[in-house]
């Protein structure tokens, strides 16, 4: 019998748990598909800490597609250069109601409500020289034209020499904040690293009175030496360029999440990026529709190190379509008591296809231990106990099965699938942890 989930930590004490439309729905998630996802979320996930639906990018362009951008996309922008919903996929949206009417449904089912947004000000924007509100000013005086996004041509960067800039951003949050948007993915942010755009946008959060959380993306080449600065403006930031269901992706998460381990006790997180999960690609930006190429096992080894690194969780596959299996992952309460309450998590073994992580638990008593294979082939893995900080008397639970795993006082033996990976908790026998299923 499994226990009951424990009390979750503050929310400045835990990784954000989600949702978001982009490895399912790319650019052209609709207003019922992100209600259906809601709704399946207060249903089956959120006793389990899940709590935040992000609709991503280009909410605001009425004529997105699958597998890419359209070039001078006809935006939904207001009189002051500000994104609206697109009505034709939004229809609550209408007569300026924004993201407010969809937000309230979502927060009525206990859940909150996230965006996407790209840098910069909307080069229609600029080109229509439409007024930055509450300033003299106009989106041409305020833009940096020689800033652009390589992937996409929706922004002009801001010159954050011009008041104007700080003003179309607190403007542009203001009106989020108006909505009743809880989170922010803000995106084109960090490669390069546009220290004085996410400077400008965390103070626009501050300024708009509502504590939005502001996650950075998309992370290629993340240096921990920008921790402090990411520390003080943003709750999470990725680590990595998008990650995919490919085993490739996940492998290369190891070597970045040990860098960032140290540091994953908060304030911030950093973010190993969403779950390419279940029902993937459905109007995606790669790939076919399809269940995610990953094997159950790679599933749960990425689970795992998301899990004992501390990353931020968000769902990338569509919840209603995903398999049961998926979902039983998603809701595994001894798993995510990993993510919830763990403190000193850090790798502490790589050597040929063998990773080990350990952790404590924030109970003062109770360890945790992950096992990995990276190999290409099932194995059988002995693990002395001392190499993952456990103790001959320990009792040893695998979360995943929920199933006690005997040893002989010296070492644990583990069989693993091609890629496969179990996570432990371990504590003296006979201890407040017996009591804990």
């Amino acid at each position: 019998m499994t226990r009951s989930p424990r009390p979750l930590p503050a929310r400045k004490l835990r990784p954000p748990m989600g949702w978001n439309s982009w490895d399912c729905y790319g650019t052209t998630v609709t207003e019922d598909e992100v209600l259906a996802n809601a709704e399946f979320m207060r249903e089956h996930l959120l006793p389990h800490g899940w709590d935040t639906v992000v609709v991503d990018i280009q909410w605001y362009e009425p004529t997105a597609r699958s597998h890419g951008y359209n070039p001078d996309a006809p935006l939904v922008l207001d009189g002051h250069g500000r994104q609206l919903p697109a009505p034709n996929r939004f229809p609550s949206a209408t007569a300026g109601a924004g993201f407010g009417p969809l937000a309230a449904r979502v927060h009525a089912m206990g859940l909150r409500f996230g965006l996407h947004i790209m840098r910069g000000i909307p080069r229609r924007a600029v080109a229509a020289e439409l007024p930055v509100l509450g300033t003299e000013f106009t989106a041409d005086q305020v833009a940096d034209t020689d800033s652009v996004c390589p992937w996409n041509s929706d922004n002009y960067g801001l010159n954050h020499d011009h008041p104007g800039a700080q003003a179309y951003y607190d403007a542009q949050v203001a009106q989020f904040a108006a909505w009743g948007v809880d989170f922010v993915k803000a995106d084109d942010m960090l490669f390069p690293y546009h220290e004085r755009e996410i400077a400008a946008y965390a103070r626009a959060i501050e300024r708009s009175g509502r504590p939005i959380e502001l996650s950075l993306s998309p992370g290629t080449d993340m240096s921990v030496a920008r921790l402090d600065h990411l520390r003080e403006h943003a709750t999470m930031w990725r680590v990595c360029d998008d990650l995919w269901d490919r085993w490739e992706d996940v492998e290369a998460q190891f070597a970045r999440m040990a860098r960032w381990a140290p540091w994953q006790d908060g304030p911030g997180w950093a973010d190993a990026d969403m779950l390419p999960l279940g029902h993937i690609g459905i109007r995606a930006e790669r790939g076919a529709d399809r269940q995610s190429a990953l094997t159950h096992a790679e599933q749960t080894s990425l689970l795992t190190l998301w899990l004992i690194s501390r990353s931020p969780l968000m769902m990338g596959g569509d919840l209603p379509t995903s398999p049961p299996e998926t979902i039983a992952l998603l809701s595994n309460d001894e798993a995510l008591d990993v993510l919830w309450h763990s403190t000193g998590n850090r790798e502490v073994l790589r050597e040929r296809d063998l990773v080990l992580w350990t952790a404590r638990d924030t109970d003062g008593h109770t360890r945790y231990a992950a096992v990995f294979s990276l190999a290409d082939e099932a194995r059988r893995v002995e693990v002395p106990l001392g190499s993952v900080g456990a103790l001959p008397g320990d009792r040893v639970r695998e979360l995943w099965t929920h199933a006690d795993t005997a040893h002989d006082g010296r070492r644990l033996v583990v069989e693993l699938p091609p890629h496969g990976a179990a996570l432990y908790r371990l504590a003296e026998a006979g201890g407040e942890d017996s009591g804990r299923e």
